[in-house]
């Protein structure tokens, strides 16, 4: 089965052709970072002007360097949600007319399921079932993989997602947006152990995650270097190091928990800050000493993508599902709520 992918959720634009026999065919990013950087953030309303003018020349473009023919797609797959609701409406406008023009069936795919689902476009995908580390955007999450679309919900953050706070830390010490990758270069340059930052939540039971007073401590840490007027780039850089090294931390512990209150041998771990190269090795470190396993997909398929869609869509369609014909999106959907597939 060819399934074509359309992911416009915030401010990526992302098609695929994914095949369940080849894998993946093609796929192609547009990122709107240089239109959002000057705003520090997402503006939703750019977002969507850019996913309209971008979306479909990228479809034809990607299908031509493919040598695909419409005729020969079995599928179309678009984020149907969570995201921004004008961003997603343009994606899932755009698949199902495609879909009742070629007469194709079209199913909405849960943009967290896509990302759970990323790093089976690896050749050493990882089998259900597993716990999942889902690290995008504004979730944080620790979910009980069974097979596709049943899932459980073992833990969250209760305010500030592990990426929300990166970028949070980052503007505060005056880098650009996105922060996550920003704070992880610049902490390369930092020197361990000058400040201690906290683990949030670690000594208490449970999976849950809290990032908002680890935020509140790194503000507080910038503002005394400012009065004692040492906040230098050294200085920054032991900051950067110090946060990064607070997150990883906690991220480990839970993920060390969640196996073991699972009894599960495998750990996936997606989303933005899962191409996180200090969380990558602390995990690997973790999951080796428990003789576990983790798995995560390239740093191009941890961030938004049109692949992850196309997989997660293509994989729902060969088990079955079918949607309605009508154009619905969900700026906000539990994971939990997906319908389970065999």
């Amino acid at each position: 089965m060819l399934v074509l992918g359309i992911e416009t959720s915030c401010d990526e634009t992302g098609i695929a052709l994914y095949d369940t026999e080849r894998g993946l065919l093609a796929d192609a990013l547009h990122s709107q970072i240089d239109l959002h950087v000057e705003y520090g953030g997402v503006v939703p309303e750019l977002a969507s002007r850019d996913h309209i003018r971008k979306t479909l020349p990228m479809i034809r473009q990607l299908m031509a360097e493919a040598d695909i023919d419409k005729d020969a797609i079995d599928g179309i797959a678009y984020t149907a949600g969570p995201g921004l609701i004008g961003a997603l409406l343009v994606g899932a406008s755009l698949g199902r007319s495609l879909a009742m023009a070629w007469n194709v069936p079209a199913v909405g795919v849960h943009h967290m399921e896509g990302h759970l689902l990323a790093p089976m476009l690896e050749d050493n995908p990882p089998a259900f079932p597993f716990v999942a580390l889902l690290v995008s955007g504004g979730h944080t999450q620790l979910v009980e993989v069974k097979q596709l679309g049943d899932y459980t919900l073992l833990g969250e953050s209760l305010d500030d997602a592990a990426g929300e706070a990166f970028d949070k830390a980052a503007k505060m010490m005056g880098l650009p947006y996105p922060g996550g990758p920003q704070i992880a270069r610049l902490a390369k340059d930092g020197v361990e152990g000058r400040f201690d930052f906290p683990r949030p939540m670690v000594n208490r039971p449970g999976l849950d995650f809290s990032f908002s007073g680890l935020k509140t401590f790194t503000k507080n840490t910038i503002a005394q270097c400012q009065r004692d007027q040492l906040l230098n780039e050294q200085t920054k850089a032991d900051i950067a190091r110090a946060f990064e090294e607070a997150v990883v931390s906690t991220l480990t512990i839970k993920c060390k928990r969640a196996l073991k209150q699972t009894g599960l041998k495998r750990l996936v771990i997606a989303g933005g800050v899962s191409a996180n190269q200090r969380l990558r090795e602390s995990l690997e470190t973790m999951t080796a000493a428990q003789q576990s396993q983790v798995y995560y997909a390239r740093p191009e398929y941890c961030t938004d993508n049109g692949a992850m869609i196309a997989l997660a869509g293509a994989l729902r369609l060969e088990a079955g599902h079918v949607e309605p014909l009508e154009v619905k999106v969900r700026p906000r959907w539990p994971l939990e709520e997906l319908e389970q597939l065999a």
